[in-house]
């Protein structure tokens, strides 16, 4: 996972808890955004199942997948649907590569900064770590809400990254990516583990 300025994030987290509220008015939720949002600052790796839906307007597209990242590289295997099972992404920060007997799935960039629904998962992994929390409350029971995304734009404008996790383990359950108010990425994590 990519790192900025060490200070900045953490003074954005600071900022930014100040807009969290607890399911009673106290600062639960402010206090498990942070404590999950250091998780993923340290996370040295992480394996999931994901169900994944890139939604361009016209067309929408759902991929079942494994992904797996050890910190420098994050390793993305499609496993439905069948036409393309076994097709890997090796991401690294630099360079995307897409392996499978020549095999070639492109699908378009989803906004203006080139998002794919297959660099979904490592941007919403680095986000949940390095983010600006805009919002977070308390989903259900043991489910934390984190709303991310620029704090000089207005709710709605550009890209924000709405985040569910599990409060007691810190595990990503749900992930959505929004450009300019349009979902245009939904992930359902499942068997997530970080270390």
């Amino acid at each position: 996972m990519g790192r900025g300025a060490g200070f900045v994030p953490m003074i954005s987290l600071i900022l930014a808890l100040t807009a969290c509220g607890g399911p009673s008015g106290g600062g639960t939720a402010r206090e498990a955004a942070g404590a999950i949002q250091s998780q993923y600052q340290d996370m040295e790796s992480f394996s999931a199942q994901v169900q994944l839906t890139a939604d361009y307007g016209q067309r929408v597209y759902t991929f079942d997948l494994t992904a797996e990242g050890d910190g420098e590289e994050t390793v993305l295997t499609l496993t439905q649907p069948d036409l393309v099972a076994g097709v890997t992404a090796r991401m690294d920060g630099e360079d995307n590569v897409l392996e499978y007997d020549g095999l070639i799935l492109e699908t378009g960039p989803l906004d203006e900064e080139g998002l794919s629904p297959l660099s979904a998962v490592p941007v919403m992994l680095e986000v949940a770590g390095e983010g600006y929390i805009t919002e977070c409350l308390w989903a259900e029971e043991n489910v934390l809400q984190v709303r991310l995304g620029d704090p000089e734009r207005v709710s709605g404008q550009g890209r924000e990254i709405l985040l569910w996790f599990a409060a007691d383990t810190g595990a990503l359950t749900q992930g959505e990516i929004w450009s300019d108010g349009v979902r245009v990425i939904q992930c359902e994590y499942t068997d997530f583990t970080k270390q």
